[in-house]
């Protein structure tokens, strides 16, 4: 047996006021309205009625703030993991706006499509889906939720949903105390090779990985969309 389904959790809003790239750096924890946030999540997760029998949750101030009230809407204590942490990036303690103007930044912009001003979305891809492979694994039965970050769950999304790496960050959809959910896939229809006259169509997924065929999105929902005009949500890349 496996758990049913994993929920990817964002963050919410941080306190930020100087609108720098924070990253991983410390010292940044939400603000009053991203405590609103993750509470937001906790109660819709809550009134799911659904059994949740762990909490992962990447190290970083932002994200175990935003575990607190999913931890106690649940009884459970946090474990972290550090493979669901928000990527490396060359622009940490910037902003993005100064930093593209500076004659030394310009040789991490060479290459969007891997980026090279951080961690690689293949990268992101491979220690995500070890995550939640092991999250999957992790219990006999019920849920298993995630507390990360943006670019982290939206490359996981990308995965399991067969589409390509390369996008404009702006359009991620990956709000704020967001949920992403994926479950364990159905199996897969007979390969080509495999496959017979008279069989229907045969689904192919080129741009996805073995590992991410596994899993299906069963759901994404903001539980914080009402509190998000009111948002700020510029530190990381």
């Amino acid at each position: 047996m496996v758990a049913s389904q994993v929920h990817l959790v964002r963050h919410g809003e941080v306190f930020n006021p100087d609108g720098i790239l924070y990253g991983r750096l410390p010292g940044f924890g939400l603000s009053k309205l991203g405590h609103r946030m993750a509470q937001a999540a906790a109660d819709d997760l809550a009134g799911r009625g659904r059994p949740v029998r762990a909490l992962r949750v990447s190290p970083l101030q932002r994200t175990r703030e935003s575990a607190a009230p999913i931890a106690e809407a649940f009884g459970l204590e946090p474990v972290i993991d550090e493979r669901i942490i928000e990527p490396t990036n060359r622009f940490e303690g910037t902003k993005m706006k100064l930093a593209v103007r500076k004659p030394q930044y310009w040789p991490f912009l060479v290459n969007p499509l891997r980026p090279s001003w951080g961690e690689a979305y293949t990268s992101i891809e491979r220690r995500m889906l070890a995550a939640i492979d092991d999250a999957f694994a992790s219990v006999d039965d019920g849920d298993v939720i995630l507390v990360s970050h943006q670019l982290p769950i939206w490359v996981a999304h990308l995965s399991v949903t067969g589409q390509r790496y390369p996008h404009d960050p702006r359009k991620r959809r990956c709000a704020l105390s967001s949920i992403t959910t994926f479950e364990v896939a159905p199996e897969p229809e007979k390969s080509p090779v495999d496959a017979r006259p008279g069989d229907g169509p045969v689904a192919v997924h080129p741009g996805r990985s073995e590992a991410s065929r596994r899993y299906a999105e069963a759901g994404y929902v903001e539980p914080a969309a009402a509190l998000l005009v009111a948002a700020t949500d510029v530190g990381a890349v």
